[in-house]
């Protein structure tokens, strides 16, 4: 099966800082979609070969997703276009956006129990400018196309998964 037939599914980028809760969300659209959950941050970074990993993971399972969520891609406007050539466009970007105090605090606490190096505070706030700054023309690039949909991260898991369905249940 070639990437040609990824074009008939449904791809959403989830796009949000770290600790902004992309993950738990991801998880449970998975569950209620049926959605296949790819996420960046566990494939190696060198560019093509992401996207030749993405790419093939995606259609060893188009055959049964009725869609994919791309956790945490693209990191900058060029990644969005490459994808884009290399695989289809995307249906829709999800924005989980949650304040600075937020994921600092959610970081922290993950932190506690994750035993990941990087959950440290002055650690956690680099990765959040460095996240802002590579992120900001992303949100800009795909709001010009309008397929933001910017979800309020603040609330309760199942708070934000309400929102998320209101833009699912749309497609």
């Amino acid at each position: 099966m070639s990437a040609e037939k990824l074009k008939q599914h449904k791809i959403i980028f989830v796009v949000g800082g770290p600790g902004s809760g992309k993950g738990t969300q991801c998880e449970k659209i998975v569950q209620k979609y049926g959605y296949t959950h790819l996420s960046t941050g566990d494939l190696l970074r060198a560019e093509d070969t992401v996207l030749d990993m993405l790419r093939d993971a995606m259609v060893a399972k188009a055959d049964v997703s009725k869609g994919f969520l791309i956790d945490g891609y693209p990191r900058e406007v060029k990644q969005g276009e490459e994808f884009e050539k290399k695989i289809a466009p995307p249906t829709l970007l999800l924005y989980v956006d949650a304040g600075k105090d937020t994921m600092v605090k959610r970081l922290l606490k993950r932190g506690e129990t994750s035993g990941r190096v990087d959950d440290n505070e002055e650690t956690i706030k680099k990765r959040l400018e460095t996240y802002y700054k590579a992120t900001e023309p992303v949100i800009a690039f795909y709001k010009s196309r309008g397929i933001v949909r910017q979800l309020n991260a603040e609330g309760s898991v199942e708070e934000v998964f309400q929102q998320v369905c209101t833009h699912l249940d749309c497609l």
